[in-house]
């Protein structure tokens, strides 16, 4: 049987292709990213006055298209689904393209509903998030059209589908790439007012968290956070100094932006526009990136997996086996970590949450480097942790673990390039300590151990007779203090 899939993507502005390589383990499946090409087409701005896709942009798909097909030869039909978005739904020549299209694909195309573009999306979204009982807001924002869904655990409960897309509203309110600060404000309000038809359904909804996928959603998030415009992902503050700089400019310029990449130069005023206005009816603070996306909701789609489940404990356990983990000694580890952490007392809220999931995965997973070698180990665990195929993590939950590992033994320098807050140098002092303190690889049981923080000062308890018992110990531990003051923080070791 063929443990590969593929998923095609033709949207208005790219077409994407998507290889996974399932892995089978026990009663559960993961997808493993094996190989993924895009094409800029511009599908989109091959609509002339009557709806038609030109000529030109049709011979530029078609070669895209035979160029998937050619990686895509020999698998079965069966394991492969290709979607067209809305330009082909509104195209009024899709009927006369898409046989040509398929038999350059090689494989049928299915031009999908609005709905149900918006539901394969959430699907692929949800991928890369925790598990969380709340609802999530998740807004795609596509060259020709934008869908919007609010879901919870795997079930979407809102699903609309606008044909307002960051290609055709720039094409629209932009033209040349003009901008002013009129056609800003003439693009905005136009969208807002599209969205404003699905605007009282979704605020009475609700939700707790806001999630942007797709490049509109990336490329604003990496042009805001790398100028300096915002700290707490998108906003609308963030992107009304955006819009602001654009007007003055009178275009986009890639050379004046860090963080923008140059596919995204000719559409960013459209998407900008659609995002602001987004913001403004739904009332949005604030916005963070999905890594998911439509091809990834196909995948996981084909191959019908249960998502209630964290897929990240799978995929931690899967690389507990791969790399032959000490699963005793990595238990022990996560055990004292967590008893530490908790013993805190952070502020109770779902980044807190997160850095202690993170901090129970980096300990589960703190010794991979082993397999590549001895020394410097905690290295080798980091550059696995940061550069492997962890389905189910997004980039930066994969930093995070990263930093915890590299962090885990030696000096604190090397770990300030990740800029951690307090509560993650929090996080990796009782990751320290537990390897530590757990050097002899057998668990202390009910010892009472007792680690507590405030501000830059951490104070740990340790029973004075374990302490003459072990005088190594004592001696790491009064190290240990040493490192941490150089790195800012007071720790002092407290025998009781």
């Amino acid at each position: 049987m063929d443990n590969r899939l593929a998923s095609i993507d033709l949207g208005s502005n790219t077409f994407r292709l998507s290889i996974g390589r399932i892995v089978r383990h026990g009663g559960t499946a993961q997808i493993y990213a094996e190989d993924k090409l895009r094409e800029l087409v511009a599908l989109a701005n091959g609509l002339d006055e009557h709806k038609r896709i030109d000529a030109a942009t049709v011979n530029q798909a078609l070669a895209a298209l035979r160029r998937f097909g050619e990686r895509l030869r020999g698998f079965h039909p069966a394991n492969v689904r290709a979607v067209a978005t809305n330009t082909f739904r509104v195209a009024r020549n899709a009927a006369e393209i898409l046989p040509a299209a398929e038999r350059a694909l090689g494989f049928p195309i299915e031009i999908i509903s609005g709905q149900e573009e918006a539901r394969l999306i959430y699907l692929g979204v949800i991928q890369d998030l925790p598990t969380s009982d709340h609802s999530r807001l998740v807004i795609d924002i596509g060259g020709g059209s934008t869908e919007f869904i609010i879901g919870q655990h795997d079930q979407p409960l809102e699903l609309a589908s606008l044909e307002l897309g960051c290609t055709t509203w720039t094409r629209q309110f932009f033209p040349q790439g003009r901008i002013t600060e009129s056609r800003m404000r003439q693009a905005v309000l136009a969208a807002r007012g599209a969205i404003e038809t699905i605007a009282n359904r979704y605020r009475s909804r609700g939700w707790h968290e806001a999630y942007g996928s797709s490049g509109t959603a990336k490329g604003l998030l990496a042009v805001l956070v790398e100028n300096g415009l915002s700290t707490r992902g998108i906003t609308l503050d963030g992107m009304e100094r955006l819009s602001a700089a654009l007007a003055r400019a009178g275009e986009v310029r890639l050379q004046d932006w860090a963080g923008l990449k140059p596919e995204r130069v000719p559409v960013l005023p459209g998407g900008l526009a659609i995002m602001m206005a987004a913001f403004h009816e739904l009332g949005i603070d604030r916005m963070r990136a999905g890594d998911g996306a439509l091809r990834i909701g196909v995948l996981h789609d084909l191959l019908g997996r249960d998502s209630h489940q964290d897929r990240r404990d799978e995929t931690v356990r899967q690389m507990r086996g791969r790399y032959q983990v000490d699963a005793a000694q990595a238990g022990f580890v996560r055990g004292l970590a967590l008893q530490f952490f908790d013993q805190l007392g952070l502020d109770d809220d779902p980044d807190t949450a997160e850095l202690r999931r993170a901090l129970a995965w980096t300990a589960e997973l703190h010794e991979i480097g082993l397999a590549i070698a001895r020394n410097d180990y905690h290295k080798h665990s980091a550059y696995i942790l940061e550069h492997a195929d962890m389905p189910g993590f997004s980039h930066d939950d994969q930093r995070l673990l990263a930093f915890l590992a590299l962090g885990h033994q030696g000096r604190l320098a090397k770990v300030r390039c990740y800029e951690p807050d307090r509560a993650r140098w929090l996080a990796l002092c009782c990751l320290r300590l537990s390897v530590l303190l757990l050097r002899r690889r057998e668990p202390l049981g009910a010892l009472p151990l007792r680690l507590r923080a405030q501000d830059r000062h951490i104070a740990l308890n340790v029973p004075s007779d374990w302490l003459s018992a072990r005088p190594l110990s004592g001696l790491q531990l009064k190290k240990e203090a040493t490192i941490w003051r150089k790195a800012g923080f007071d720790l002092n070791v407290i025998e009781s």
